[in-house]
């Protein structure tokens, strides 16, 4: 799950099947993270495809509960989650095919954890001026009136073996 006015992984889970427990324990991670960095999600936009984890009743009643807005990209397109899908490709090619293969998935698990550490702290973003997410948001925060945040949007998209 990946905050679009930072670039940060904010949620993700790792798991042998694509369930919806999977999408709704990356979503609450990322609602989490939000919440514990201070910031309402209850103006936020939830970007996604059509995948039936997202579409669960569960997974809708989860996102309502937090007061966020839905955004599910038309039939056969990938417009509203493009970059998480650019994001996916990125972490296979970075991390799932150069250091792969894993013994189990706590293996996997780990290397993401890692992974993620390394692309939310220390990883340049070009769209963000050169800077890893969590300091672009660092700056902008330090910027920024307290009474006038920014809207946050989420992409999401999981898609395993591809």
């Amino acid at each position: 799950m990946l905050d679009v006015f930072s670039r940060r992984v904010v949620g993700w889970q790792v798991s042998t099947s694509l369930r919806t427990d999977l999408a709704l324990d990356a979503l609450n991670m990322g609602l989490w993270t939000r919440a514990h960095d201070g910031h309402d999600t209850s103006d936020l936009v939830h970007h996604s495809d059509r995948g039936v984890q997202y579409v669960a009743i569960r997974y809708t009643e989860r996102l309502a509960e937090a007061g966020a807005v839905a955004s599910v990209g038309s039939k056969g397109d990938s417009y509203d989650n493009a970059m998480a899908e650019a994001f996916n490709s990125l972490f296979k090619a970075e991390l799932v095919r150069n250091r792969g293969p894993w013994k189990n998935i706590d293996d996997l698990e780990i290397a993401a954890a890692e992974y993620i550490d390394w692309f939310n702290f220390r990883r340049l973003h070009g769209e963000i001026n050169l800077v890893p997410p969590v300091e672009y948001e660092t700056q902008h925060r330090s910027t920024t009136l307290p009474e006038q945040p920014a809207q946050r949007e989420l992409e999401v998209s999981i898609k395993p073996g591809t």
